[in-house]
């Protein structure tokens, strides 16, 4: 009995194997263009992925890169929670908190009633409103790990991706003009830079590209910011649940994913302090790397010319929330909701 169990395993890694181990050269790929040229590195991975779509189609690469399009992007979420602690988010104080839980309640809830005005799924505005404003490319993995499975699920999330992680290039460079444009003290500038930018690696560039005290608030700000993936994260279960069982396994989804609990614990145990600071960046930068992976094989999963069909209404959707963003927080700043 164990050695039949043991051949199936190995049955099933044989099968994974070409599928991950394609999805892992393509990150490799991305991660070098990325640190040589300077671009979001899950853009290289999407571009790079989309150029070898054929490979998901009928083959032996196909198994591996649904695997890995699945499960490694769960698990590259759960890792995220080793990020943040606690004591990050009250060394600012309540006012950013309530800044960010605000800003990120107002833009989800407008992002869906928006879609739904513009004809898209609900679904669809709160993949590309947590995407927004939450912690950009990550977010939208996260979310999409979570939210009922559809047709067009899979398009939505790679479009939301790209979508993201190029508007949130641009405010790198943009966003530090306009805290001097309002001449935004450095705090005030890094709450401004941590509260709008999508994705993390960004928030550091333009925070750190102002002073040193304006990226150590932009950090810390953008990881109140990521902490709230998990309460979205237990939204979109909830939401998931209510569609009744998953087609695919005829199962009820869990009312929290278990990607969900393991970034909570990490998330706590990152909290106590005893984390040694290598461990800590080990498990950030496996984390980083499960997502570029993941989102290597989501780009060989889609193909060209359904991306090509978005239209123009998903861009400004996407295009509104960034700017409806930047000046929810600069208004919410301007009533005094900042440290």
């Amino acid at each position: 009995m164990h050695a039949l169990a043991l051949t199936d395993r190995f049955a099933r890694v044989r099968e994974l194997a070409p599928g991950m181990t394609i999805s892992l050269v393509v990150a490799a790929a991305a991660t070098f263009l990325a640190e040589h040229y300077g671009a979001p590195v899950l853009l290289f991975a999407l571009l790079l992925g989309m150029a070898l779509n054929f490979l998901s189609g009928e083959g032996s690469c196909k198994a591996g890169i649904e695997f890995t399009a699945r499960s490694i992007l769960r698990i590259g979420v759960a890792l995220l929670g080793m990020r943040i602690t606690l004591g990050q988010i009250a060394e600012l104080g309540w006012m950013p908190v309530i800044l960010v839980v605000t800003l990120v309640v107002v833009t989800i809830s407008l992002s869906v009633v928006a879609a739904r005005l513009m004809g898209f799924q609900r679904l669809f505005g709160m993949l590309t409103g947590g995407a927004t404003a939450i912690c950009g490319a990550s977010a939208a993995l996260a979310l999409a790990a979570s939210l009922p499975n559809h047709p067009q699920k899979e398009r939505a999330t790679l479009f939301t991706v790209i979508g993201v992680s190029v508007l949130s290039t641009l405010a790198m460079i943009t966003y530090p003009m306009i805290a001097r444009f309002f001449e935004l003290t450095p705090v005030e500038s890094g709450v401004f830079l941590g509260a709008t930018i999508h994705d993390v690696a960004q928030v550091v560039g333009a925070g750190y590209s102002m002073s040193t005290e304006t990226g150590d608030v932009a950090t810390v700000v953008k990881l109140m910011r990521v902490a709230m993936l998990l309460p979205v994260i237990l939204v979109a279960a909830m939401i998931t649940r209510m569609q009744g069982a998953d087609p695919a396994s005829g199962k009820r989804p869990p009312l929290l994913p278990l990607f969900a609990v393991g970034f909570l614990v990490l998330a706590c145990i990152n909290s106590t302090g005893w984390v040694p600071a290598m461990v800590q960046s080990g498990v950030n930068d496996l984390s980083r790397w499960c997502l570029v992976i993941a989102i290597a094989a989501i780009g060989m999963k889609t193909q060209l010319r359904e991306l090509a069909a978005v239209g123009i209404k998903p861009i400004l959707l996407m295009v509104g929330e960034t700017v409806f963003l930047a000046a929810l927080v600069l208004l919410l700043m301007h009533w005094g909701i900042k440290p």
